[in-house]
Formats: C-alpha cells, structure tokens, sequence
C-alpha cells in the first residue's frame, strides 16, 4: 500500500515577498542537511518552490521552519509518500524566478485568475464555452492531459507568452469574452500564466487549484477526466490516481520521461539515450553517459551515492 511506503515527499510553492534570499538559503540548508532530508528548494525575492523528502519527522521540521518565512505560515503542500527516496543530494538553490517566465511585470501574488477546486474542476472544463490549456511542456503533456485540453507544444514555461500572442486570436476571437481554464502539476505555472494572461486583457480566466496532483489525489478515477500519468520531477517519474506510482522510467540522458514502449525501443538504452534524444546526442556524449551510468552501478552496489547520480533538478523551474 502507498500509505505504508516509508518516505514522506513534500512539494510546495509560495509567493511571497523575500527580501534575505542568503539567509533564507543558509538556513534552509543547514537544516534539511541536518535532518537527513533531500530534494530542491528554490528561493528568490519572490518567493519559495521545491520537492523535499526524507522522514515524517524530518519533513514536519522543515516545514514548519518555512511557515516561518515572510508569508508562508498558511503555505500549501502536496504530500506522496515512496518506497525509496526519490532525491539523491539536497539543493538550496537562489534563482531570479521560483518558477521561470520572463515577465517581470506580472504579480502572481495580487493578480492570478479564479481558483478552481478539484472537485468543480469537470464541470469548468467540460463547458464548451471553455479553453482549456495545459501550462506545462510538450514532454509532460504526451505522458498524459484532460481530455480536449490544447497543447501549446512548448519546449519551456517561458516560451507560453509568446506561443500566447501568436495564438491569441485564433482562441479568443472577436466574439463574446470566453472563459480560459488553465492547469500545471501542482499549480505554480498557473499563477503565473493567469496572471499573465490578466495582464494582457483577459478577465474570465481560471486555474486548477492544486493543480493536477491535487486533482489525482481527490477525484476519484471513476469521475476523473485526466488521461494517462503525470510527470513529476523526482525519481518516481509519473504518478497516476491517488498518487500511485506510474508506469515511465526516467531518461537519464535527457530527463524525459520514458514510456514501457519507448524503454523497448532499440534507441533507449537505461541511463545512455531514449528515441526522444537519441539523434540530439553524439557517440561521444552517450559513451560518457554509459561510463557514468556504469560508475553509478558500481556505487549502488557498494551502498554509495555516485555524484553524477543526483536527480537533474533544474527541471524544477517548471515545475
């Protein structure tokens, strides 16, 4: 059962005015570090995102330091638990953005659109005088979507306003104001893109509360209108109803996620390439691949981290 799987895998995100990025940053490390706890927190002036793993104990200590923080004592978390931790290091890292956009005129923390809850999620989307677009990148939609939900097809969150403007007309037309409905696994994207999309004139706009793991983990799989998994950016790779673990392995080439017919592919070989990446790599980029994937092997056996083993965490920016 996952209930009794014995790591507790916290994520998290907040908007919230940070003025000591180096302390909040010293502090969260020295203290994750201490306790045994690994995974990504992302710090910047506007904010805090990450995926924490560790103990019960340990993770409740962690937290509560963050309601600490300027703005953070309500803070949301989506909690899974795993088999195995999911992280093999702990990084504090401070970046200009907790989840990366390039509009720094927009104010999620004021201006995001209408939360939605999980629950009235079906009946937003299911509204033909909805749009429904997913926020996430074209390598988390083609492991799974809502039903009829639009692709933009994008490489990196940044790249959404742009793929916005191009596509404005076509979605919205000179017609009546439509309702835009939005979604991203855990709902960070969507305060930034709602508000974004307010910014630019679009009133009737809403997200996932949440986002996807929220909904994964409250309806029921005989109401749900999701198909496939979620990506999440851990070692478990996707996740399904209730969070239960999925079915794709992780490219440790190019950090996508591998399905069971992509892992029969002569293209994918464990830790070397997959047929997504496969052609963007050298021979002599996937040998150096194959020697750490080795090296890796060996330090597993002998109960050792391999440094190169860490989990390609900058990812999280898209989170």
């Amino acid at each position: 059962m996952i209930e009794q799987e014995p790591i507790c895998v916290a994520a998290l995100y907040r908007f919230t005015p940070f003025d000591d990025c180096p302390a909040i940053k010293a502090a969260l490390a020295k203290l994750c570090c201490g306790r045994g706890v690994r995974g990504l927190l992302l710090i910047a002036h506007e904010g805090i995102n990450g995926t924490i793993a560790g103990s019960d104990e340990a993770i409740a200590a962690v937290l509560a330091h963050i309601r600490t923080l300027p703005g953070c004592s309500d803070i949301q978390v989506k909690y899974a638990r795993a088999a195995t931790m999911p992280f093999h290091r702990m990084k504090v890292r401070i970046k200009r953005e907790i989840v990366t956009m390039g509009q720094p005129d927009i104010d999620p923390l004021t201006d995001a659109g209408h939360y939605v809850a999980a629950g009235d999620w079906n009946a937003l989307i299911a509204d033909p005088d909805t749009i429904v677009i997913d926020t996430r990148n074209d390598y988390e939609v083609a492991v799974g979507t809502f039903a009829g939900a639009i692709n933009p097809g994008t490489t990196a969150f940044a790249d959404f306003p742009d793929w916005f403007q191009r596509e404005r007309a076509t979605l919205l037309g000179d017609g009546a104001p439509r309702k835009v409905a939005m979604f991203c696994t855990g709902g960070i994207r969507c305060e930034k893109s709602t508000a974004y999309l307010k910014a630019q004139g679009v009133e009737q706009v809403y997200h996932l509360e949440g986002g996807i793991l929220k909904y994964l983990e409250t309806v029921s799989p005989d109401d749900s209108l999701w198909e496939g998994e979620c990506f999440v950016f851990d070692q478990r790779v996707t996740v399904g109803n209730g969070l239960a673990p999925g079915t794709h392995l992780l490219c440790h080439a190019c950090r996508r996620p591998v399905s069971q017919t992509q892992a029969g592919s002569p293209l994918y070989e464990a830790g070397v390439s997959c047929p997504a990446c496969h052609h963007e790599r050298s021979d002599a980029q996937r040998a150096g691949y194959r020697e750490r994937h080795r090296q890796q092997g060996l330090a597993e056996r002998d109960g050792q981290t391999h440094i190169g083993a860490a989990f390609a965490a900058a990812r999280q920016d898209d989170a």
